[in-house]
């Protein structure tokens, strides 16, 4: 449904996207996943016609992306980032101004926004200003209006940033519904706890891929052991580990610190011997299987937190 060959889209002297190559199956949720700056917004704007790419190809729907950016949009849904929809509109307004837009004809129109709004769970709130809705309900109103079409392929950049934990799983609880209805779902998000609920994902960094797969093949980009250390000074502890372990990688995950070393036995002594001989009692010290957080901070080899581990 989506293929993209050595993709590139550059701004000047800056490399925004350098040799995108991605292969998405109809039915698959995949997700496009990095922090701020990794190339995931210039991704979508390539592949819904928005910007055309500086060099490489993508087709969507069997369609150029760059050839054909007009019968593109007839196949496609995008949502971005900022809320797009008019706030002195009623919900019900905003949904009938973009079937307008699709030209989505009269006949079954209403039947189709009913569907939609029941969908949503917005019903009882299709009179209300869009401006008045909360951010969860905000996103589903972006949502409804990206599917009034039918689109073969829904684009979805960073869907849940800034949404309440509730909303964000209500989200995602329709979004699993679109995908048994046939939609093709092209996610780009900051949480990498989303990315797991992808079917595949591509962990992207200064506009490259860095691991692309299923998320349990991702992590298996990860080499030798990984553990979790808990103490009562969690930032102090992962500085100290920071010092005694150079070669290895430290990420802070909230009230715990995560390293990832090559695999010794002598890994636990060190580590509780240096944080005891600094005065900090260790809580506990475990082997544990690696998240896509930890991936992340591996491969990208930096040791601050990593994006999403709010």
């Amino acid at each position: 449904m989506i293929h993209t060959h050595q993709l590139r889209r550059t701004f000047g002297d800056v490399v925004a996207l350098d040799g995108l190559d991605l292969r998405v199956a109809p039915g698959e949720i995949f997700g496009l996943v990095g922090p701020d700056g990794a190339g995931k917004t210039t991704t979508m704007r390539l592949l819904t016609g928005i910007l055309r790419p500086t060099g490489g190809t993508a087709q969507v729907a069997g369609i150029d992306v760059a050839a054909d950016p007009d019968g593109l949009k007839e196949q496609i849904g995008y949502m971005s980032q900022r809320f797009g929809l008019y706030p002195d509109l009623t919900v019900a307004e905003n949904i009938e101004f973009y079937a307008d837009i699709y030209g989505v004809t009269s006949r079954g129109r209403a039947e189709k926004i009913d569907q939609l709004l029941g969908f949503s769970n917005l019903t009882p709130f299709k009179k209300r200003q869009a401006g008045n809705l909360s951010g969860g309900m905000k996103q589903k109103l972006g949502l409804v209006c990206a599917l009034i079409h039918t689109p073969k392929v829904l684009f979805l950049d960073e869907p849940t940033n800034g949404v309440d934990p509730v909303s964000r799983r209500d989200f995602w609880r329709i979004l699993y519904q679109l995908v048994k209805d046939g939609v093709t779902l092209f996610v780009s998000t900051a949480y990498l706890d989303e990315a797991e609920r992808c079917n595949r994902v591509a962990l992207v960094h200064e506009g490259q891929v860095l691991g692309l797969g299923t998320p349990d093949e991702v992590k298996q980009l990860m080499p030798g052991v990984l553990y979790e250390i808990r103490t009562a000074e969690p930032r102090r502890t992962a500085a100290l580990l920071r010092e005694e372990f150079p070669e290895a990688k430290v990420g802070l995950f909230g009230d715990r610190v995560h390293l990832a070393a090559n695999q010794s036995k002598e890994v636990e002594e060190r580590a509780t011997a240096r944080l005891k001989a600094s005065g900090l009692a260790v809580e506990s010290i475990r082997e544990i299987a690696p998240s896509l957080e930890d991936v992340f901070v591996s491969v990208v080899g930096k040791t601050a937190e990593p994006p999403g581990s709010r």
